[in-house]
């Protein structure tokens, strides 16, 4: 009897210890997945485009190692002291995109990626397609000319998806999608469109067209004439006449007749 309760009780701490044993192995590896995470530079605060980032306004927060983030810091001093290009939420982590280049500056010049410019232009058009010009959309400038070979004014299309930088001194989109009336947008543009957008203002009006941001098809389209509104054939400029020279008339000829009669006598003159 004393045996078998011996038995039992070595089967019953074998089974204790295993038990123990798988516990403490489940727990360890629980512990080495909360372990496993990445450490990221996220901001601690809302921080508003142009901002330039302090030690303050950033912290260290664990992100899941199996969700990496392309062009995350680990370090807080990578972000100090760069202006951020996008509005940015608390505790949302900071990428590279986010911030403009080191030394670049704050504001609109750290949005200008290397190669491009910004190019203010205003546009009769006030509102700007209602309202709806805003930062972020994309655009297709007009420009009414008059040239000396055409005697009706034309407009052609002169830049096709431009970017909008900034509407009047916005360089973010209103939060809340409320239209604003600007006069001045500025575009982002290669040098060479940059030039054709200088030539365009100084030869007629401009007027911007709103296009999907998603579109980037280049249309062919052609300069339209006023005469083509109305479906009428365009007017072609009138020929310059020379005046006629007049031919000068022949000289008339004339005949003088002498009369006697007696001692007197008269002339009368005949053409």
């Amino acid at each position: 009897m004393a045996r078998r309760l011996t038995i039992s009780l070595l089967v019953a701490l074998m089974i204790s210890g295993l038990f123990t044993f798988w516990l403490s192995q489940k727990m360890a590896r629980n512990r080495n997945v909360v372990q496993a995470a990445n450490t990221y530079v996220a901001a601690k605060r809302t921080i508003d485009p142009g901002e330039t980032l302090k030690r303050e306004d950033v912290a260290l927060v664990e992100w899941p190692k199996a969700m990496p983030l392309s062009g995350a810091f680990n370090r807080v001093d990578d972000v100090v002291g760069r202006a951020a290009l996008y509005p940015l939420g608390a505790g949302e982590p900071i990428l590279d995109r986010h911030l403009a280049a080191p030394g670049s500056g704050i504001g609109l010049t750290g949005k200008i990626p290397s190669g491009m410019r910004a190019i203010a232009l205003r546009s009769d058009e006030v509102v700007g397609v209602a309202g709806f010009l805003m930062p972020g959309t994309h655009v297709d400038v007009l420009v009414t000319y008059r040239d000396g070979t055409h005697p009706d004014p034309l407009t052609a299309t002169v830049l096709q998806d431009a970017e909008v930088l900034a509407a009047g001194h916005q360089v973010q989109p209103d939060p809340t999608g409320k239209p604003s009336s600007v006069d001045v947008v500025t575009l982002l543009l290669s040098p060479e469109d940059a030039e054709k957008a200088v030539l365009a203002t100084a030869q007629g009006s401009i007027h911007f067209v709103l296009r999907n941001g998603g579109d980037h098809e280049q249309a062919g389209a052609k300069p339209v004439a006023l005469a083509e509104l109305a479906q009428l054939p365009a007017q072609k400029p009138a020929m310059a006449v020379a005046p006629v020279a007049k031919k000068p008339k022949p000289d008339s000829k004339s005949w003088v007749v002498e009369t006697l009669m007696g001692t007197k006598s008269s002339t009368e003159s005949f053409n």
